[in-house]
């Protein structure tokens, strides 16, 4: 159920709180209240920025729990807005809920074997628990909590589903704003698009990819002054550091030793960075886990900068040549991305520069994995009792490989983050599984997958009660 509160007794001390530009060698202060995606004097990317040391901070995280003891109220509720101490931006009355982040950690020890570490040591975040089925409705809480404290009538995104899918669920609960979405011509799923079309949003499909609907969404919001609420919107990014907040508190506030997450827009990466380097600093945790950020072969874009070129934030001061020579060279040669992946599909991130600084808080890595290893992922967290789309696999399929690389200990504590439920996307699912050939080769034969080594093939049986029983019997004998 929505909730917009009414508490005007705990606003925000704007003061205290503002967006600052993220290049070190510009760091210009604007004011919460505007809606701004980029810095006004040099374009760069912003943070929501805090004047901590005048701001109330708990002691020690162990007092969220306290939390627990609240839960009828929906500001104690909400996976996000529990530990809206460390996201101050927001007065209450102005805070839009539905719910969002009542998700789970869970040890998987067919994953931990699969990838090679020890029962007990793997641990799945699972967001394809939040209302939309994906872990975009931490960040879209947030947006639309400051979309509704500056008064935007209208927002939209640019998408490659699970955005679009949580704009339009927000907006139609919420009904403060209308949902205006860009997408790509055959670049979602129907599983996402179908819920951009039934919560109402109004869906606008131009031709080109991604990238393209990105360009094209900032046009337009800028020229009809629409609330953007892509992850170039640092509020986003504020509500999904409250992942790592429920990291931690299902790990009774230890560290564990890496984070894995897949790599797209690097929404996620660039939040969960932010988010460790306050706690740390803030003294909420006495070190820092590594990062390490996964892209689909097909979509390597950070993969290539970072771990072929060399880039690196450097205090601030990343090389923007290395960027732009690269980003050149896809223009001349045409290449769009292309992966199994969809949510991760993407050739230009649009939070790259926030990644770099994520990747040097975190002392993180960034590793490729292809579409059959996402996909042969993807199957051993499926038969361990948690469905993921695509994309989520990454970050096991990232984790078997800095296992096979000596990378990751085999002792350490690894945290995989599933960042879409399994009915974003059944279609890639179902081809993995299925016993009829040319549907394989038709969708997944293009993208380089040939075989689907953990694939859990339907039985055909006569319509015959010995058949189906001898079926079930030579089925249990082959699985002892």
């Amino acid at each position: 159920m929505l909730q917009v509160f009414q508490m005007a007794q705990s606003s925000t001390n704007k003061n205290l709180v503002f967006q600052r530009c993220i290049a070190s060698d510009c760091g210009q202060t604007f004011d919460i209240g505007e809606a701004l995606v980029a810095c006004k004097a040099c374009g760069q990317l912003l943070d929501v920025a805090y004047a901590w040391d005048h701001l109330p901070v708990p002691n020690s995280l162990r007092e969220f729990e306290r939390q627990w003891s609240h839960r009828n109220h929906p500001l104690a509720f909400s996976g996000v807005w529990r530990f809206r101490q460390l996201l101050p931006f927001a007065a209450e009355e102005d805070i839009v809920s539905v719910g969002e982040g009542q998700t789970l950690l869970r040890a998987s020890d067919p994953v931990a074997k699969y990838v090679g570490l020890r029962a007990g040591h793997v641990f799945l975040q699972y967001e394809g628990m939040n209302p939309s089925g994906s872990f975009k409705d931490n960040g879209m809480t947030a947006a639309f909590t400051h979309a509704r404290a500056i008064g935007a009538k209208r927002a939209a995104c640019a998408s490659t589903g699970n955005t679009s899918a949580s704009l339009a669920l927000y907006s139609g609960a919420s009904r403060l704003m209308q949902a205006v979405i860009f997408i790509g011509s055959g670049k979602i799923s129907f599983g996402k698009l179908s819920q951009a079309l039934d919560y109402g949003a109004l869906t606008v499909q131009i031709a080109g990819d991604f990238d393209d609907a990105m360009q094209r969404v900032q046009e337009v919001c800028a020229q009809l002054g629409i609330y953007l609420v892509n992850s170039v919107n640092p509020f986003r990014l504020e509500g999904q550091k409250a992942i790592m907040f429920r990291v931690l508190e299902s790990l009774k506030w230890e560290v564990p030793d890496w984070i894995v997450v897949p790599g797209g827009n690097l929404g996620n990466s660039s939040a969960f960075g932010k988010a460790f380097g306050e706690l740390h600093t803030l003294g909420l945790i006495d070190r820092i886990p590594r990062l390490a950020i996964i892209n689909a072969s097909g979509a390597n874009t950070l993969y290539e900068l970072v771990e072929r070129r060399g880039l690196t934030w450097n205090g601030g001061r990343p090389d923007r040549s290395i960027i732009d020579k690269y980003y050149g060279e896809l223009d001349v040669a045409g290449r769009r991305a292309s992966t199994i992946a969809s949510a991760i599909e993407i050739n230009r991130p649009v939070n790259l520069i926030k990644c770099l600084r994520a990747l040097d808080i975190c002392h993180g890595v960034v590793r490729q994995v292809s579409d059959q290893e996402i996909l042969d992922a993807k199957a051993q967290v499926g038969q361990g009792g948690f469905g993921c789309e695509p994309a989520s696999a990454a970050s096991v399929a990232g984790t078997r490989l800095l296992c096979e690389e000596g990378l990751i200990d085999r002792d350490a504590r690894v945290v995989c983050i599933l960042t879409g439920h399994q009915l974003k996307d059944p279609t890639a699912t179902v081809a993995y599984h299925t016993t009829d050939k040319t549907e394989f080769e038709r969708i997944l034969g293009a993208r380089g997958v040939d075989t689907a080594s953990y694939a859990n093939h339907a039985i055909a049986v006569d319509n015959n009660l010995d058949a189906i029983i001898r079926a079930i019997d030579r089925h249990s004998q082959g699985e002892r």
